[in-house]
């Protein structure tokens, strides 16, 4: 089994940081990519930051050079650095895992946390 963990949300008022830390457990072998999707009420779910195994990332307009996905070095934990946070980004954040191989060779194809909710006060 596989498992993500997101934490690190929290309320904020605009203009503000916050770091989002995504947790990945369970007998990994490798992840071919990790995203960052958020939804705010009412709305679909959309992705915010992706990084793939090859270190290439990709951004939302809406979030470009504010936020920044990054790995820590024993690449378990990723993380989302938020910052110039405006009322828009409110939302329900998840981290996605997708193309997971297993210890055991199996493949799965993608995994969701349970999300964490960022709220940004004006």
């Amino acid at each position: 089994q596989v498992q993500l963990v997101e934490s690190g949300g929290g309320l904020v008022q605009a203009g503000g940081s916050l770091r989002l830390s995504c947790a990945a457990s369970g007998s990994i072998r490798r992840i071919n990519a990790i995203g960052w999707y958020r939804q705010a009420p009412g709305k679909q779910r959309e992705l915010v930051a992706r990084r793939n195994s090859s270190g290439n990332t990709n951004y939302a307009d809406s979030v470009k050079g504010r936020f920044t996905i990054s790995r820590d070095n024993a690449k378990t934990t990723e993380y989302l650095q938020m910052n110039s946070l405006k009322p828009e980004d409110t939302a329900v954040y998840y981290c996605n895992a997708e193309g997971i191989r297993t210890t055991a060779e199996k493949f799965i194809t993608g995994a969701w946390g349970q999300g964490t909710q960022v709220t940004v006060s004006s």
